[in-house]
C-alpha cells in the first residue's frame, strides 16, 4: 500500500485520501410536510378509530343490557289459562315474548327440540326447555315462567329437552368457532390481491374453493365430535356450512376490496368482522339484539351459518335447508362480480379501439391499497 494513501494529514504535506461520510437518516434534510404527508399521518388513525369505535358501539348495543324481544315460547294450556299467562308474561317483560300454543305434550317438547320455540309451558308449573340455547336464554325463560307458576301456586319444575354439548357447557363454542373462521376469511379475502394481484381468475376462485373447503374441515374437526366435542353435529354437513360460510366471508371482502380498494378493508371489518359476528346469535338469539340488528341475523353469512351449526348439533337440523339455500347465493353472487370486475371488463378494454394491437394480461389489475 503507497504511503500517500497510508499517511495520515500531519502538516508534512502529505494528504490522506478522504474517507465516505455515512449521514444517518434523520440527518438528512427533508421537505415540509406537505398534504400528502398530513393524509398519510391522518388517516390510519381516522380508520382505525373509526372501526374500533363501530366495534365498541355495536357490542354494546347488542350486549350490554340484553332484554328478549317477542322470544318465541310455547304453552299447551288453552282458554283462560292461556289468557293468564300472556298477561303474566306481558307483566314480566313488555314485548318480550310471542306464544304459541300446542295441542298436547309431544308436539310442545319436538317444538322445543326443533328450535320452533325456546320453552314451553305444560300448566302446572311444568316447563321444558333446551340449555344448548345458552345461559341467557335459560335464565331468562326459568325466571319467567317461574313467576307464571308461583301466581298459580306451583313449584316450577323444568326438564331440559335439548341439553347443551358436554364440550360447551356455556353454549359459545359455535361464537368462537364461527369468530375464527370469518376472520380467516377477512384475512384471506384481503391478502389474496395484494400477494397475488395478477393471478389469474380461475386460479383464484381454486384458491378460494380450497380455503373453504380445508376451512370446514379444519374447524369440523376441531369443534366437532373428533376435537373438543363442542359442535357434535354430523361430520360431514357441519363440514359442508361451515366450508359455505367461510367462503362467502371471504369472496364477499375480495368483492368489497376490488370495488372500493383500501375502503373495501374497512368496509368489509365492519359487516362481516364486527355486525356478521354481533349478530350471529353464537351470544344469544337474535331475539335479545336491538331491532336494528336482528335483520342481519337472517341474511348475513354468519348468522346463517351459525343458526345451521348449532341445528345441526343440537335441534334437529334447524336452519340447515335455509342456509344451504342463502350461503351458497353469497358465494355465487360475489364469484360473478369478480368475474365481471377482474375478466370481463378487461376484456371490454382490450377490445377497445385506444387498445388495439395490445394483449391484455389474464388476471385483474393489480390492488392498490
Amino acid at each position: 500500500m503507497s504511503q500517500q494513501a497510508t499517511t495520515q494529514a500531519t502538516g508534512t504535506g502529505t494528504t490522506s485520501t478522504p474517507r465516505p461520510s455515512h449521514k444517518h437518516a434523520l440527518d438528512v434534510a427533508h421537505p415540509p410536510p406537505g398534504p400528502g404527508n398530513l393524509r398519510a399521518v391522518l388517516l390510519p388513525v381516522a380508520v382505525v378509530l373509526l372501526i374500533g369505535a363501530v366495534f365498541v358501539s355495536v357490542y354494546l348495543a347488542a350486549f350490554h343490557a340484553p332484554s328478549p324481544h317477542q322470544l318465541r315460547v310455547g304453552t299447551t294450556e288453552i282458554g283462560t289459562a292461556q289468557v293468564h299467562l300472556n298477561e303474566d308474561l306481558d307483566r314480566i317483560a313488555p314485548g318480550g315474548f310471542t306464544v304459541e300454543t300446542y295441542p298436547d305434550e309431544s308436539a310442545a317438547r319436538n317444538a322445543v327440540q326443533d328450535r320452533q320455540v325456546y320453552a314451553a309451558y305444560l300448566g302446572d308449573g311444568k316447563l321444558l326447555y333446551g340449555s344448548a340455547n345458552g345461559a341467557a336464554v335459560t335464565a331468562t325463560v326459568t325466571t319467567a315462567f317461574g313467576s307464571v307458576a308461583h301466581a298459580e301456586n306451583h313449584e316450577l319444575a323444568v326438564e331440559d329437552v335439548a341439553p347443551a354439548a358436554a364440550g360447551d357447557t356455556r353454549g359459545l363454542s359455535v361464537f368462537y368457532a364461527a369468530f375464527g373462521l370469518v376472520l380467516a376469511g377477512y384475512l384471506f379475502g384481503m391478502t389474496t390481491y395484494q400477494l397475488a394481484p395478477r393471478l389469474q381468475y380461475r386460479w383464484r376462485m381454486a384458491s378460494l374453493a380450497l380455503f373453504g373447503v380445508v376451512g370446514g374441515l379444519l374447524i369440523a374437526t376441531i369443534a366437532g365430535s373428533t376435537g373438543f366435542g363442542a359442535l357434535p353435529g354430523s361430520f360431514l354437513p357441519l363440514v359442508v356450512v361451515i366450508s359455505l360460510m367461510g367462503a362467502a366471508v371471504a369472496a364477499t371482502t375480495m368483492v368489497l376490496l376490488r370495488l372500493f380498494g383500501s375502503a373495501g378493508v374497512t368496509l368489509a371489518s365492519i359487516l362481516m368482522l364486527i355486525l356478521g359476528n354481533s349478530s350471529s346469535g353464537g351470544i344469544m338469539p337474535a331475539a335479545y339484539l336491538p331491532g336494528w340488528l336482528r335483520p342481519l341475523s337472517e341474511i348475513l353469512p354468519v348468522g346463517v351459518g351459525v343458526r345451521a351449526m348449532q341445528g345441526l348439533s343440537r335441534f334437529q337440523n334447524d336452519g340447515l335447508a335455509r342456509a344451504l339455500v342463502i350461503l351458497p347465493v353469497w358465494v355465487l353472487g360475489a364469484v360473478l362480480v369478480l368475474y365481471l370486475k377482474d375478466v370481463y371488463r378487461r376484456g371490454a378494454r382490450a377490445e377497445t379501439p385506444a387498445h388495439a394491437g395490445e394483449k391484455s394480461a389474464p388476471g385483474p389489475e393489480p390492488v392498490t391499497g
